[in-house]
């Protein structure tokens, strides 16, 4: 089963949307995925909170392994009631792009605790956003280093937070070499490869997060960024192959139910649908980095 974790949601009639979503992901070999609604700064800016979710849930309604994300402003004003309202349709996750605020914005953290203490996740852009402003410091990874006071929260953060990679997978060594340091921190961090990485620089970026030192093969979620209503048949196939000869390369595709786990496995249990537990090996520094301590998941 493969499950894409990053799928965008237009204003294109609901049925019409879910009829070509459904014959273009089979055609791709997908057999589900986390829709996200409209942006409400964006194409769903004229949309109450309700219409987005009523749109988002017309085209997941019912359907197996189609789920939801709903995209908030975590600053606004009435972010606490939407939250409440998301949660009353039972949507699966939250989505957030952090534009025109730092991470974190008081606002934004009350929103962010207010999500933890329902049990949804969170999926943040990460890394530079064609967004048309100015917002490049919004999106650095170590800008989301606040997240690790918010208890029991868990996200990711979307494209390796392109072009700081190596920034996002030191930013995820963190978040796991702080549950030795604090028995409180009870925040996890996820990494979502949706592109993002351009081609050329995809090889460099595979390596160092899945060949390095960090305990990522729970905790990586495949993507494409697609849309609902036009779902790209050839660009899902085309990273699916080349992800698929990095993995060959570089020995991981025979490994016991990694495939199955960036494919499928790790976005369930990111939204809480998986009860997997195991044993996450914490990254130390210096002269304890040959240190065999684990932390259980």
């Amino acid at each position: 089963m493969i499950l894409d974790g990053h799928i965008h949601t237009s204003n294109t009639p609901e049925r019409e949307c879910r009829e070509s979503l459904l014959e273009r992901m089979a055609e791709a070999g997908v057999s589900g995925g986390m829709l996200l609604s409209m942006d409400p700064l964006g194409d769903g800016k004229c949309l109450s909170a309700a219409e987005r979710l009523d749109k988002l849930f017309s085209i997941t309604g019912g359907r197996p392994n189609l789920y939801t994300a709903y995209w908030i402003d975590p600053t606004a004003d009435d972010a606490a009631r939407q939250v409440d309202l998301a949660v009353s349709y039972d949507v699966n996750a939250f989505k957030v792009i952090c534009s025109r605020f730092h991470p974190s914005d008081a606002r934004a953290m009350d929103t962010y605790r207010k999500i933890s203490e329902t049990g949804r996740p969170v999926l943040f852009h990460s890394g530079i956003c064609w967004d048309g402003i100015d917002s490049a410091n919004n999106h650095r990874p170590g800008g989301f280093e606040c997240l690790i006071n918010i208890p029991n929260l868990k996200f990711t953060l979307a494209h390796v937070s392109w072009p700081w990679c190596d920034e996002c997978i030191a930013v995820y060594g963190k978040f796991n070499n702080a549950y030795y340091w604090r028995d409180d921190v009870s925040c996890e961090m996820f990494v979502d490869i949706t592109p993002g990485t351009p081609p050329l620089w995809r090889e460099e970026v595979f390596k160092k997060l899945f060949c390095g030192d960090y305990d990522v093969g729970h905790n990586v979620i495949f993507g494409t960024d697609s849309y609902a209503h036009k779902y790209n048949v050839t660009w899902t196939r085309d990273w699916m192959q080349r992800d698929g000869e990095l993995y060959e390369k570089f020995g991981l595709a025979g490994a016991d139910g990694f495939l199955e786990h960036i494919y499928g496995q790790n976005l369930l249990r990111f939204l809480g649908l998986s009860d997997e537990k195991f044993e996450k090996k914490v990254p130390m520094v210096a002269e304890s980095a040959n240190d065999t301590r684990v932390r259980k998941i």
